[in-house]
C-alpha cells in the first residue's frame, strides 16, 4: 500500500524526537475544577462535553491533549478540530508548554485547513489536482459573476434577479447543509421555478468550471473531503486508523456536512466534541442543533459531562441568562444550570427600543454620560450581533464628533495589494487558474 506518511512529512515536516513525557508530570487535580477534571480524566469512548459560556472550554480541551500525552498517546493520534485557526493555535501552544511536544506535530485547524491538507494527499482520486489553488470569498464571488454572464449575458440586467454574492451564499447553504440546489432555491426564491432552474444550472457550471482550473473554494474543501473518506477506502481507512483519538470544539456550530466527517473518521467512536447547545451561532451557515443533541445517538455509549462553572460574568448576569436557558425546549437542549464564581455586581438593564436609531440614541447618551464620569472613550466598547446593526451607531458617533474605531475589516490576504502579489504567484504554480 502507498505510503501517505511519507507526502505527509512534506506537507507537516518532520516530527522531531521529543517523548511525550519530556516533562513533569502535570497535576491536573490543581489546574482543573472538579467538572473540568472529570472530562479530562474521561475513560476512552465518546464524550460529549456541555461547557456553559465562560467555563473554561478551552482549558479544558487543552488540558485534555495533555493528558492524553501524558498518558503515552503519540501526538500524531490526535486530531484536533476547531473553528478557528487561532484556537487551535494557542491550544497546541499551550500544551507545548505544558507537555514539551511541539505543535506541528499534532494535525489541527479548521475543518477547511485540515480538509486542505488531506485533498493535498488525496485530491487526485476524485479528479481534483494536487495542487490546487483555494480561492477566497471575492475570488469566488468573482468567477461565479463570470459564469453567470457566460451562460446568461442578459441575467444582471433584470433588477429582479439576484447578484452573484447572493447565489454563491445559497450554493454554499445548500452544500453545507447537504442538500440539492433546487430544493434550497426553492425555498428561497417560492413561485420562481424558471430562476430556480437557472440558478441549477449556475451552480454546476460553476463546480465544473472549478475543478476544470485546478481551483476549490472554501466549501469545496469540505465536500471533497468527504467524498475522499467515502469513496477511497484506502484513505478512509488511513486516517481511522491514523487518528485514535479525534476532538472537536465548537460541537454546536456543526452542520451536517462536518458531523458526517467527524462519523466518517471516528469510526472507532473514540471522539470528544465539546460545545454548548445554548451558542449556536452559525445557522445562516447551516449549524444544525440536531447534530449536538443526536451525537449520543450516532455514537453509543457516549458520556455526557457537563462543565457549568462561569468564571466570566457576575451572579446577576446569570441569573438572567439561567432564566432564559430554562425557557428552551426539552426537546431541543440539554438542561444546565451556569454557577457564579465571581462577586456580586450591578444588575444587568434591558432597555427596548422602538427602532435601531432609538438604540443608538440611547447607547451614545448613556456613553455620554460615562464620559462625563471620568470614563475615556477608549474604555468603553459597544458590542452588537451584526455589522448591520452598527450604520445608525456610526452615523450617531460621527455626528456627536465621538472617536470611535471599529475593530474589523479585511483578512490580510484579502486586501487588494495582497491580491494582486498573490494573484501572479498562483498563476506560477497553477497555469489553469486563470
Amino acid at each position: 500500500m502507498y505510503d501517505y506518511e511519507d507526502d505527509e512529512d512534506d506537507v507537516f515536516g518532520p516530527p522531531p524526537s521529543v517523548s511525550p513525557n519530556s516533562q513533569s508530570a502535570i497535576d491536573f487535580t490543581k489546574e482543573l475544577n472538579a467538572d473540568q477534571l472529570a472530562a479530562v480524566t474521561a475513560e476512552d469512548g465518546p464524550a460529549l462535553v456541555l461547557a456553559g459560556a465562560g467555563s473554561g472550554k478551552t482549558r479544558t480541551l487543552t488540558y485534555r491533549v495533555a493528558y492524553l500525552l501524558q498518558n503515552g498517546v503519540s501526538p500524531e493520534a490526535i486530531l484536533l478540530l476547531t473553528f478557528t485557526n487561532k484556537a487551535s493555535k494557542q491550544m497546541l501552544e499551550r500544551v507545548e508548554e505544558l507537555t514539551g511536544i511541539g505543535a506541528h506535530r499534532f494535525l489541527g485547524g479548521t475543518f477547511h485547513h485540515v480538509g486542505g491538507q488531506v485533498l493535498r494527499l488525496f485530491g487526485d482520486s476524485i479528479g481534483l489536482a494536487k495542487s490546487f489553488t483555494i480561492l477566497d470569498d471575492g475570488d469566488s464571488d468573482s468567477l461565479l459573476n463570470e459564469v453567470i454572464r457566460d451562460l446568461d449575458p442578459d441575467f444582471f440586467k433584470s433588477k429582479e434577479n439576484p447578484k452573484a454574492k447572493p447565489i454563491k451564499g445559497l450554493i454554499s447553504f445548500a452544500r453545507n447543509i447537504d442538500a440539492s440546489f433546487e430544493e434550497v432555491a426553492k425555498g428561497r426564491y417560492p413561485g420562481n421555478s424558471e430562476l430556480c432552474a437557472k440558478i441549477q444550472s449556475f451552480a454546476k457550471v460553476y463546480q465544473q468550471t472549478k475543478l476544470e482550473r485546478g481551483l476549490a473554494d472554501y466549501d469545496d474543501l469540505l465536500v471533497y473531503w468527504l467524498e475522499v473518506l467515502e469513496n477511497n477506502k484506502d484513505a478512509a481507512e488511513y486516517y481511522q486508523n491514523r487518528f485514535s483519538y479525534v476532538l472537536v470544539d465548537e460541537y454546536q456550530d456543526v452542520n451536517s456536512l462536518q458531523a458526517r466527517i467527524v462519523d466518517k473518521i471516528a469510526a472507532n467512536h473514540q471522539v470528544m466534541a465539546v460545545g454548548d447547545d445554548a451558542q449556536c451561532i452559525y445557522t445562516w451557515r447551516g449549524a444544525d442543533l440536531d447534530q449536538i443533541m443526536s451525537f449520543p445517538d450516532r455514537h453509543p455509549g457516549t458520556k455526557i459531562f457537563k462543565i457549568e462553572t462561569n468564571y466570566r460574568s457576575s451572579p446577576e448576569i446569570l441569573e438572567l441568562a439561567n432564566g432564559i436557558l430554562e425557557s428552551r425546549a426539552v426537546e431541543t437542549s440539554y438542561s444546565k444550570e451556569l454557577k457564579p464564581s465571581r462577586p456580586h455586581q450591578d444588575l444587568p438593564v434591558l432597555v427596548p427600543t422602538m427602532d435601531t436609531y432609538q438604540q443608538a440614541d440611547f447607547i451614545l447618551s448613556k456613553v455620554e454620560q460615562l464620559y462625563d464620569q471620568g470614563v475615556d472613550y477608549d474604555q468603553i466598547a459597544i458590542l452588537y450581533r451584526a455589522h448591520f446593526h452598527a450604520m445608525e451607531l456610526q452615523i450617531e458617533l460621527s455626528r456627536r464628533g465621538m472617536p470611535f474605531v471599529i475593530t474589523s475589516g479585511l483578512r490580510f490576504f484579502e486586501q487588494a495589494h495582497v491580491k494582486d502579489l498573490v494573484a501572479q504567484l498562483r498563476l506560477v504554480i497553477n497555469p489553469k487558474d486563470r
